[in-house]
């Protein structure tokens, strides 16, 4: 399978370095990594150490693909659907972190979109190394939408593009399944996320610190948010389960410094505006309230601002 793997950062790089085992993949970055993995090849270290030799480019116009994997961050989600427009591809599948990614590459894409999740844990080392700092799976489910305008996993009943995704992964030996209930699966990662991103962030803590100390209420209270907006958007999600995954995933991921706290660190936009920022909106639009994510995507925002980068 021809495979893009358009946003080669840590993620899209070990995804591209796995998938390269078993497809013809293209990564999708920036340099200098992509100019590494061109004259070096992609070296992986951590879980598990190899080398593959996925082909790298800056320019993500115009290529043909079955299959294109978004791992970009999700303000670059709508360029990255103009720059795939431009070519011809077959699927694409979103595992990037918040909610809405979906529709915008729905928006900018006439092909089939599959939302997705993923556990596996990655970071650059440096241009041409990823680290792979924890062994995950793949879980995708189709997306659709239905007349009354809800985002619902909707598909020809002759065709499953879904359990095709899946297939690719574990072609290449990456545990993936398809789940119909993929909607489920995004709010629970949206609660983790708002519980252990911007806290570890703003704090400056790794994810093992998020639920010890002062900062475990506020963890806990937004988590608990997130069950409550999904409810009313009608996704049956129960606060006291979300919050014990969210602390286990700090617990399973006690030494990482998360995806936000690195973006401040290095003086980058975050991605609080589909994490904490949309868990507000949402609730808001269904008027009830979510005062922690509220607070959270102000003060992250308000870093941002006074960065310079808005």
């Amino acid at each position: 399978m021809r495979i893009v793997v358009f946003g080669a950062g840590s993620l899209g790089s070990l995804l591209g370095a796995l998938l390269d085992s078993a497809h013809d993949v293209v990564l999708v970055g920036r340099d200098p990594h992509v100019s590494a993995v061109r004259e070096r090849g992609l070296r992986v270290t951590g879980v598990d150490s190899f080398e593959a030799s996925p082909a790298a480019t800056t320019d993500g116009t115009g290529l043909d693909a079955d299959l294109a994997i978004v791992t970009v961050k999700a303000y670059d989600t709508a360029a990255a659907a103009h720059d795939l427009a431009t070519g011809d591809v077959g699927a694409a599948v979103s595992l990037q972190n918040g909610l809405g990614n979906e529709e915008t590459l729905a928006a900018g894409l006439v092909c089939p979109i599959v939302a997705g999740t993923t556990t596996h844990g990655a970071m650059l080392s440096e241009p041409g190394v990823v680290e792979w700092t924890g062994r995950g799976e793949v879980t995708v489910g189709n997306w659709g939408r239905d007349s009354a305008g809800d985002h619902t996993p909707q598909v020809d009943a002759t065709d499953d593009p879904a359990s095709r995704v899946a297939a690719a992964f574990r072609a290449a030996s990456i545990d993936a399944a398809s789940d119909p209930g993929i909607r489920h699966r995004l709010w629970t990662k949206l609660a983790v996320n708002a519980a252990i991103n911007p806290i570890t962030a703003l704090a400056r803590i790794r994810n093992g610190r998020v639920f010890e100390g002062p900062t475990a209420e506020y963890a806990e209270r937004a988590a608990a948010e997130v069950a409550r907006v999904a409810r009313a958007e009608g996704v049956g999600l129960d606060a006291d389960a979300v919050t014990e995954e969210a602390r286990a995933v700090a617990r399973r991921t006690a030494d990482n410094r998360s995806s936000m706290l690195q973006d401040l660190a290095a003086g980058r936009r975050t991605e609080i505006d589909v994490i904490s920022g949309v868990v507000a909106e949402r609730a808001d639009e269904h008027g009830i309230e979510a005062p922690v994510n509220g607070l959270l995507a102000a003060l992250v925002r308000g870093w941002e601002a006074g960065e310079g980068l808005r």
